[in-house]
């Protein structure tokens, strides 16, 4: 009788199996971070990012994220425990964007954080920062449950809540007509409440690609009405549907990196929580991509201050990672940028396809990631000075850029660096992967965000 080979359930048995958690992720063989659902275009992805710059964009983001509820007297206290923000006057019916580190100050993940009502809150975002927190809410003591509603690819598309944004200069118009009355002024990342469509919808003030806008949710089977009624109300005013091919884009404009690389793999004191994490968890299945490569997964490890979220890090309370974040506070040694690509040598890793001879790894439109973590190394003088990590193009600067994060010493605006495009070898087993060649290709550094629009409005005063 021949014996079966159980198969690894958790993460931390699967690393178990490997030489180091680097080639794991190397060689998963998922893509880039799925938009599930959502039409692919609506019109085109020219004029979909056109219309949060000029006219007014309607986002669906009911499908890609992952929710997670936490309720009870301790809730609270859970992402207090967990988060480097501070939360000493954080009330009912605001929002917060969290950020959670392991114990030496690395990230794990990061979401938007809403307080519904007392002792509520819902975590909205890709699954790291909720897989921690729904870890600790049921591992620890605490007087709080955790209820997870995932995204529309594993629930069969229905999901407990909808969820829209409306973004750009005429945003203000499009709500006054959808709702019939002047806009509430509410405070940046405050809610309030909309009735649209005969429905109560809270209505969160945002800012995502740093144009007016708010987003919007409500009970899931009150969304197709809400959506149609905005659309309906914004045809006047230039308002187009963005697709699941545009919509990842907004991030190159608002300086979002969404992909850091969950800071989990190491350490004896997470060990516990990758035995949590099942096999088929975000972690276990995320691809790394890129030209940078280590053999240390903690060298793909980022810092709050290397996302640019140094001003959320708050040592009024304490949270896993604080410690460690206290010793490089005072002088934190990368910064994030946004790297602007030369066209003529993006031109010419497309020309690639139309000649013969060796390819260069193919530049998608408008998003390029190919994996669902990717870093590319960034050179000056042929040294590595920082890593590459979302690229893809925007119509409304007219450029291929990525979001990076370079030493200080590299940031300033204008300096410039070599991103090398491509990975070693030819390429890794991803079936993303086409053989290619590496191409270094020139690069200017800008601010993130590099919309002046968005590096104005995008944050409180």
């Amino acid at each position: 009788m021949s014996s079966q080979v159980s198969q690894p359930k958790s993460l931390e048995e699967i690393l178990q199996t490997v030489r180091n958690p680097v080639e794991l992720l190397r060689n998963s063989q998922i893509g880039p971070y799925a938009f599930p659902v959502v039409r692919h275009e609506f019109t085109n992805w020219r004029d979909e990012q056109r219309s949060w710059r000029e006219t007014c964009a309607l986002f669906d983001q009911s499908h890609h994220m992952t929710d997670v509820y936490v309720e009870g007297s301790d809730a609270l206290k859970v992402f207090s425990d967990l988060g480097i923000n501070s939360f000493k006057n954080f009330k009912i019916n605001q929002a917060k964007q969290f950020v959670a580190c392991n114990h030496a100050g690395y990230v794990i993940g990061d979401a938007i954080l809403f307080y519904l009502s007392e002792n509520k809150f819902n975590l909205v975002g890709r699954p790291p920062a909720g897989n921690w927190v729904q870890y600790n809410v049921e591992t620890g003591r605490y007087n709080a449950s955790a209820e997870r509603d995932e995204r529309s690819a594993a629930n069969q598309g229905r999901r407990k809540s909808f969820r829209y944004q409306v973004q750009g200069p005429s945003a203000l118009k499009v709500m006054e007509k959808v709702t019939g009355k002047p806009a509430p002024d509410i405070k940046f990342f405050n809610m309030d409440v909309f009735r649209i469509a005969g429905c109560d919808v809270r209505a969160l003030r945002h800012g995502m690609v740093g144009q007016p806008g708010w987003e919007l949710f409500g009970p899931w089977e009150y969304g197709q009405e809400v959506r149609n009624a905005i659309a309906e109300a914004g045809r006047e005013y230039g308002l187009r549907q963005v697709g699941a091919r545009t919509y990842p884009t907004t991030c190159l404009e608002s300086g979002w990196i969404p992909s850091p690389l969950p800071a989990i793999y190491t350490d004896e004191q997470m060990k516990p929580y990758r035995q949590w994490l099942t096999a088929k968890s975000y972690e276990a299945m995320a691809s790394l991509g890129g030209s940078f490569y280590s053999e240390k997964i903690t060298d793909y490890y980022l810092t709050p201050y290397d996302l640019g979220y140094g001003p959320f890090v708050k040592f009024d309370h304490d949270f896993v990672g604080r410690g460690a974040l206290e010793k490089i506070a005072g002088g934190p040694n990368r910064k994030k940028v946004t790297l602007v690509w030369n066209g003529d040598d993006v031109s010419r890793v497309w020309s690639s396809l139309v000649h013969p001879g060796d390819i260069a790894k193919y530049i998608d439109l408008p998003l390029a990631n190919y994996a669902t973590l990717p870093f590319d190394k960034v050179l000056k003088s042929g040294k590595i000075v920082g890593l590459s990590t979302y690229t893809g193009y925007t119509y409304n600067e007219r450029a291929m850029v990525s979001l990076a994060v370079l030493d200080n010493e590299q940031s300033e605006p204008g300096t410039q660096v070599t991103v090398v495009w491509g990975e070693d070898g030819r390429g890794s087993s991803k079936p993303t992967v086409e053989r290619h060649v590496q191409a270094e290709i020139r690069a200017t550094v800008a601010p993130a965000p590099i919309s002046e629009v968005a590096r104005t409005a995008y944050r409180p005063k």
